[in-house]
């Protein structure tokens, strides 16, 4: 018989599941990932996992393997959304840089220049500009990715379009890209 078929109710298997692989759950993501961060992927997958409890394996041993496969695919997901993330600046530097420069020298600093901006973006303007430049999507279909309302979304753009050239315009040459240097209006959603 196994522990979840022994516990009378929903917590309580949640629980003893919890606490019997939290610990090594835990060490599992510190091996795997910025320990800064190792905390908040525990805490989201057992979130995912308490939301589908009810396909956790009966048995403990398989309960927690699926937990630490649930945090394996967590882990990959930030990863792969990171990667993209950077791609994006990338692309982004690439294809704006390319139509505006006369020489190399140009074309290097103006890269340099927008990698900065890019990198103080917040991560909300960062997925307004992606979705409407890169994934050329219209407000409607952009609004419908990231849950909101078109006339949210174009709000959301045009602050977005704004910040980026306010960071363009003011990011001092020798500045590191770190968002505490730039006004909290930047980041505003």
């Amino acid at each position: 018989m196994s522990y979840l078929s022994r516990a009378p109710d929903r917590e309580e298997a949640f629980r003893a599941l919890y606490e019997s692989a939290y610990a090594d759950l835990l060490k599992f993501v510190r091996r795997r990932t910025d320990a800064a961060n190792a905390e908040d992927i525990v805490a989201e997958a057992f979130l995912i996992v308490w939301r589908r409890f009810s396909e956790a394996p009966q048995h403990q041993e398989d309960a927690r393997a699926w937990l630490f496969g649930i945090t394996r695919n967590l882990m990959m997901n930030a990863r792969r959304g990171e990667q993209r993330r950077h791609a994006l600046g990338v692309r982004l530097a690439e294809a704006t840089a390319i139509s505006h420069v006369d020489s190399h020298a140009e074309l290097v600093s103006s890269r340099v220049d927008l990698g900065r901006a890019w990198a103080l973006l917040s991560e909300v303007h960062q997925e307004a500009l992606g979705l409407a430049i890169f994934e050329n999507l219209a407000a409607p279909q952009a609004a419908h990715v990231v849950g909101i309302s078109p006339v949210a979304f174009r709000l959301r753009l045009t602050r977005a379009r704004r910040a980026l050239r306010l960071l363009l315009d003011h990011v001092p040459q020798n500045e590191s890209p770190t968002p505490a240097t730039f006004p909290e209006r930047a980041s505003t959603r």
